[in-house]
């Protein structure tokens, strides 16, 4: 058994500065683009070839799962209208199957991640309970490239929750289907460096392929411990400017993409917005030039 001394309350606060973290230290790689995904086969390799651009190596995705257990959040009222209007500058999208199916012309040939939780709503005490509700075989009729999971570690449903991970893992993996793991996290959740640094690896080591994650102090130690490619979740919505900066920052600490929803959608100009995170994403732009491309488009 592992040393555990200091990992139960060591997962708040700042990472350890005395480990060595290797930064800067470019992953192993031979001859694909996607950390860690060397050895898949090929039918796993063209899936995270749509989702994560050859060239840059990046991803934008665009989240609009909020419904399946917000319902109709703000922005996000009429799925069939918003998202038509981002879909030629992102490069995933990532909601549920209802939403998609509705809402998402499947001429639009864009890859998917398909959010498979279910089990609970705001209104519910316990939004952590969740099973997987949907089925590999339903996911296979979406073409799916991703299947998109949530879990919640340090809560009384963390073993259910990696469970409900595992298992998407085995049946992805059956069909060449790769698996996101999303840390979740909630108001009565830790969201430390050290949390994120600690539930990035643990959904990595039992077999996600990627990563959706937080941004926050130490991103660059995270992303170097992390095996496979880590996506950054938007979170809540910030001033356009500040939500550039935090996809900059990502990009830069190692981050291989941004999956943004509210701080596109509710942004003043959506698709100027998505333009903009693009230009960091794939382009390498800093965020004053983002967000002063933004403000032009926005004027236009």
């Amino acid at each position: 058994m592992a040393d555990m001394d200091g990992l139960k309350t060591g997962n708040t606060g700042a990472i350890d500065d005395s480990k060595d973290f290797h930064v800067g230290v470019p992953a192993g790689k031979t001859n694909f683009h996607v950390k860690g995904m060397d050895n898949v086969d090929w039918g796993m390799k063209d899936r995270l070839s749509r989702i994560f651009n050859p060239k840059s190596g990046n991803t934008l995705m665009l989240a609009f799962d909020h419904g399946y257990i917000m319902g109709a959040t703000t922005g996000l009222e009429r799925l069939d209208i918003i998202i038509p209007q981002l879909a030629e500058d992102i490069d995933v999208f990532m909601g549920t199957r209802g939403g998609i199916r509705t809402c998402v012309p499947p001429t639009f040939n864009k890859p998917v991640a398909l959010r498979i939780n279910a089990g609970s709503t705001v209104l519910s005490a316990d939004v952590n309970k969740e099973v997987n509700g949907v089925d590999i075989e339903d996911a296979i009729r979406m073409n799916v490239s991703c299947l998109a999971c949530q879990s919640f570690l340090g809560t009384d449903e963390e073993r259910q929750s990696l469970k409900n991970l595992s298992d998407a893992i085995n049946a992805g993996n059956r069909y060449g289907i790769p698996t996101m793991g999303v840390t979740a996290v909630g108001k009565n959740m830790v969201r430390s460096p050290k949390f994120f640094l600690l539930a990035t690896r643990v959904l990595a080591e039992l077999g996600a392929h990627i990563i959706k994650t937080y941004y926050c102090e130490g991103f660059e130690k995270i992303v170097a411990a992390c095996p496979v490619p880590i996506v950054i979740a938007g979170g809540k919505v910030l001033p356009p400017d500040q939500a550039l900066t935090m996809a900059y920052h990502a990009i830069c600490d190692g981050a291989n993409g941004v999956d943004m929803g509210r701080n596109i959608f509710q942004a003043d100009d959506p698709k100027a917005m998505a333009k903009a995170v693009r230009m960091i994403v794939h382009e390498g732009a800093t965020d004053k030039e983002a967000y002063e491309f933004y403000l032009d488009t926005k004027k236009k």
